[in-house]
């Protein structure tokens, strides 16, 4: 039996509409990664499962031709709303891609990383730390920047969201991971200077900085 037309419209508007779900998910997770307010939110919690979430968005359709090898047919979109014969899903599709890139993420996303940056204010008036506050910021203010990163990793194959996954965590360990151990180093230097403790500090930066043979002697011990 032939799927109607109606419901290959549905199923196309959906996927079209998953990269911009991928911007929402950035979005969620940078205020996630404020309302944990730790520096665990590398290891779990909300900002990882949004994170995740915006690679599933945009590897969707790379995702779903797992089911053609299953022998289960699933309808693409052209990759256009030229493709959706309704149209006012045509235009629905549109209207939401415009939405969430225009308004969402272009005007609401840098008032919401002010805030933050007010938020950062007075937890340092009050002795709370600014610093999640801060990088909670610096997330928003760059989601379109992360989204075109993710892009840039996306291979379009059966593969591709395991290849963006690991293709983040080679960014995360060979660019964030050493300016966050200099950083570490710093403050390290500044609790010295204080009389605090500062050898954690200093053995986080080393860990930092190796994290990656770290990995590769686990790997080896199995």
């Amino acid at each position: 039996m032939a799927t109607s037309q109606l419901l290959n419209d549905i199923i196309s508007v959906l996927l079209l509409l998953a990269p911009s779900a991928a911007l929402l998910s950035l979005v969620v997770a940078g205020v996630s990664l404020r309302r944990e307010g730790n520096m665990t939110f590398a290891i779990g919690g909300g900002f990882t499962k949004w994170m995740f979430w915006a690679v599933v968005f945009l590897t969707l359709q790379p995702l779903l031709s797992w089911f053609a090898s299953f022998g289960v047919a699933v309808p693409l979109p052209s990759g256009s709303p030229g493709g959706i014969a309704t149209g006012w899903l045509a235009n629905f599709q549109t209207d939401v891609t415009q939405f969430v890139t225009n308004f969402v993420v272009q005007r609401m996303v840098p008032t919401l990383a002010a805030f933050f940056v007010l938020r950062a204010v007075l937890d340092a008036a009050s002795g709370q730390h600014p610093l999640p506050s801060i990088l909670a910021a610096m997330f928003l203010l760059g989601t379109e920047t992360t989204y075109s990163l993710l892009q840039s990793y996306n291979t379009g194959t059966r593969y591709a969201t395991v290849d963006v996954l690991e293709s983040l965590w080679n960014h995360l360990v060979g660019t964030i991971m050493p300016i966050t151990a200099v950083l570490t180093l710093v403050g390290a230097i500044l609790n010295f200077a204080t009389r605090k403790p500062f050898l954690r500090l200093v053995a986080v930066s080393l860990a930092l900085l190796t994290v990656s043979a770290i990995w590769k002697l686990v790997n080896s011990m199995m």
